[in-house]
């Protein structure tokens, strides 16, 4: 069976926006509606962040994002109990990303068969070792058609990108750079040097830029190097108690996707 994430890339190979929102984040109940919001707007994939109490690779936003999703209830078990019919409604890659410990806790193997139950194509787990999901993880995932997205940076190295690329499906994360997630850097803070480096590599699997890309400049600069590029902290920012979602998640996309 085809993995959705894979269609997406066989079908657009440049220009993809993914956005990053936490659940329960601004309401407990909003994630529906913000998925179903994007993908009408035109987003490609979306990877929809598991609050967690302890979030030590993102940046302010998210992390405060991630406390207010908490307090207002939110659990894996409350999320995959709203999104249990999501697939009447929305048809694009959806990814689940967070920390490796609410998975654990509640249980890898039943994870992966919710994540199917569901359609959930993938999940982004940036502190599960690799060899570790090599050796305990990897076949579960694959027998629930669930793609572990693995991440590299500017400090991984040429044996390691190649390991994480023959190991991966899907895509590769990017990040643009060592430091947490966070909305505001420059078009000219991002690493040239190391982007054209992965180019260069010819790895099999197509590649998504994320940490940092905020608006429509950065978006398109990412895309100069890779397929596509990931924005979250500054689409959780940009939500305002006094708009509407609908309202809210159009304005967002439309100012990332204009002239492009």
């Amino acid at each position: 069976m085809n993995n959705r994430i894979n269609q997406l890339f066989e079908t657009k190979k440049e220009n993809i926006l993914s956005v990053y929102f936490t659940a329960g984040f601004p309401k407990l109940n909003d994630p529906v509606e913000i998925i179903q919001q994007l993908e009408k707007n035109g987003v490609d994939l979306i990877e929809i962040g598991i609050p967690f109490s302890d979030p030590t690779a993102d940046g302010p936003t998210i992390q405060k994002s991630s406390e207010t999703a908490l307090k207002n209830g939110m659990s894996l078990n409350l999320l995959f109990e709203q999104l249990k019919i999501i697939r009447e409604s929305v048809n694009i890659p959806l990814i689940l990303m967070g920390y490796f410990n609410p998975v654990f806790q509640f249980g890898v193997e039943e994870f992966c068969e919710k994540c199917a139950e569901i359609g959930i194509d993938g999940t982004i787990l940036p502190d599960m070792p690799l060899n570790e999901f090599e050796s305990h993880y990897k076949e579960t995932f694959i027998k629930n058609n669930l793609h572990n997205i693995l991440l590299i940076t500017p400090q991984t190295s040429e044996a390691r990108i190649k390991q994480i690329d023959a190991a991966s499906e899907g895509f590769i994360y990017m990040v643009s750079s060592a430091s947490t997630t966070g909305a505001g850097k420059k078009v000219e803070d991002f690493q040239q040097d190391y982007f054209e480096r992965i180019q260069n590599m010819n790895l099999k699997n197509p590649q998504i830029i994320g940490f940092g890309i905020s608006d429509n400049a950065t978006f398109r600069n990412a895309c100069k190097f890779s397929n596509g590029a990931i924005i979250g902290s500054a689409f959780v920012k940009s939500f305002q108690p006094e708009v509407k979602i609908e309202d809210s998640v159009s304005e967002f996309v439309k100012s990332i996707l204009s002239n492009n």
